[in-house]
């Protein structure tokens, strides 16, 4: 009998890691460079969408016209020009955090045996590991589903599953043995409409109210009680 494999999927901003605006800087002056247009995300929050739909409507608010795929690459491909800089601008200024707790978890699923951490994130693959350069953290998810694989968060962490398969050998891990951890209903609304098991953490961009109310399976405050975070995700009683 094949030993179990658990998956956990974690989201980045506001989850893993705070980036001091970058990523909607970096959005916003890309379509400035290259339409003219100020401030295309200024207002419209951004937490839990996934940059397909991201690099779509700012092409859109700041054409006002529906845009083709090609430029929707065109859009990205500036972004990730402009992106480096303005993580660097976060770390310079202090306005780049990890998330309290979240290191000492990562070292402790890492090391137990059937557990592969993965990230569950709106971010286009290199955007995602641009964001994530000054954590240290990318050595921990050799794997993700990504805003690059779907308009749809539901989408992309079946995409991340299916890539978690191929990683233990084409194990059979059966949803229930997958859990999204995220910072808003977004991200819990994708995980359960997965079919997988959730977790809401009061770390980023949503009241904690309307996290409350997305109804995670799990809820926590933080990353603090490590021990707690090892039994919902593995059940490990250590």
């Amino acid at each position: 009998m094949k030993p179990r494999v658990r998956v956990v999927l974690f989201d980045i901003d506001g989850t893993l890691i705070r980036v001091g605006g970058a990523g909607r800087k970096g959005l916003n002056r890309a379509a400035f460079n290259l339409y003219g247009k100020r401030g295309v995300f200024r207002e419209l929050s951004l937490a839990g969408r996934t940059d397909l739909w991201n690099f779509t409507e700012a092409v859109r608010r700041a054409t006002g016209k529906e845009p083709s795929r090609r430029e929707v690459e065109r859009l990205h491909r500036e972004y990730l020009r402009l992106l480096p800089g303005f993580v660097r601008r976060a770390w310079d200024s202090g306005k780049y955090r990890v998330i309290p707790g979240i290191k000492r978890l990562l070292r402790r699923l890492s090391r137990e045996e059937g557990v592969l951490l993965g990230l569950g994130t709106g971010n286009m693959e290199k955007g995602a590991r641009i964001k994530l350069e000054p954590s240290g953290l990318n050595g921990y998810f050799p794997f993700g589903g990504f805003g690059s694989d779907s308009f749809h968060r539901a989408t992309l962490l079946k995409k991340a599953l299916r890539r978690a398969r191929t990683l233990a050998g084409g194990a059979a891990i059966a949803p229930e043995d997958v859990t999204v951890v995220g910072d808003t209903p977004l991200d819990v609304k994708a995980g359960r409409k997965a079919g997988f098991k959730t977790i809401g953490v009061g770390t980023g961009f949503a009241a904690w109210e309307d996290l409350a109310a997305s109804e995670p399976d799990h809820l926590a405050r933080d990353f603090k009680d490590v021990d707690r975070w090892a039994r919902w995700l593995i059940g490990s009683k250590r």
